[in-house]
């Protein structure tokens, strides 16, 4: 429990909460870093406060907290009577306002070491984040209790990182998006384009990481009919003659692991597949 604090930066070291369940309540003005998987978090009473949650294996609940900046990993996120918060989230579930005024979400964007390990511990996949889907149990007609961050906003922005002679000064924290455990994601937000893939992974031993790793180091190549002689040869016929329909060949390349997760070329056309 943190309870009754001000003006103090706080929380908890990676391995000291090991699943516990958290009480934050009281506090006015500080940076809480929780660095560990717990099983549920409630914030009580809150103002003017930063906070980082590590992976919540259950509910993260703010309650009559206002003036909040906060960056929340979990499998339910839920507020009450809570004004002004600015939200980077990873969330399993739908998440729920209610008699919140003031919210802003974006999606979550953090890293330090055992953090991987943390979201493994909480059975919470980096994957499934709900972060923009907001239910608002107490809509008010003609207004928004609630919308989304500008699509460049900065962890950083919000949530500074720890002071050098704090506590914390030994963990290595990144807020770099390239570098966030949770892939970066539009949520809501209206998409560059609106052709999409589907890739399958054998689940095994290296699957998230292979997942991520596409993600993180996909490159996507357009081929004209010689391109796919030159690169595919024998087996070009078949694509060649696809490309002649119309569709446009493009070439996912990605180095992952494992010889069952290989990436494969894609044929799109204008509108679909």
């Amino acid at each position: 429990m943190l309870t009754g604090l001000k003006d103090v930066t706080v929380g908890r070291l990676p391995g000291k909460l090991n699943g516990q369940e958290f009480v934050i309540q009281e506090c006015e003005n500080c940076n809480i870093y929780v660095l560990d998987h717990s099983a549920t978090i409630t914030i009580d009473d809150c103002v003017n406060c930063r906070i980082v949650l590590g992976p919540v294996k259950g509910s993260v609940f703010f309650r009559n907290c206002k003036d909040i900046k906060c960056v929340v990993a979990c499998q339910q996120f839920r507020t009450r009577d809570c004004k002004k918060m600015d939200v980077f989230l990873c969330c399993t579930t739908q998440p729920i306002i209610e008699s919140s005024t003031g919210m802003k979400f974006g999606c979550f964007q953090y890293y330090y070491p055992e953090l991987a390990f943390h979201f493994k511990d909480a059975g919470l996949s980096i994957f499934n984040n709900n972060w923009s889907n907001i239910h608002d149990f107490t809509p008010v007609s003609g207004e928004n209790n609630w919308s989304l961050l500008p699509e460049d906003s900065k962890v950083l922005d919000f949530v500074p990182a720890p002071d050098p002679e704090s506590d914390f000064k030994s963990v290595r924290i990144s807020t770099e998006a390239a570098r966030s455990i949770v892939p970066l994601t539009k949520g809501g937000r209206r998409k560059d384009s609106e052709e999409s893939c589907l890739f399958v992974f054998f689940a095994g031993e290296y699957t998230a990481a292979n997942a991520r790793k596409l993600i993180d180091e996909t490159k996507e190549v357009s081929m004209k009919p010689e391109d796919a002689k030159r690169v595919f040869q024998n087996s070009a016929d078949d694509l060649v003659e696809w490309i002649s329909k119309g569709y446009r060949l493009t070439v996912v390349q990605s180095g992952i692991r494992q010889d069952e997760n290989r990436a494969h070329p894609v044929l799109k056309k204008s509108g679909g597949f």
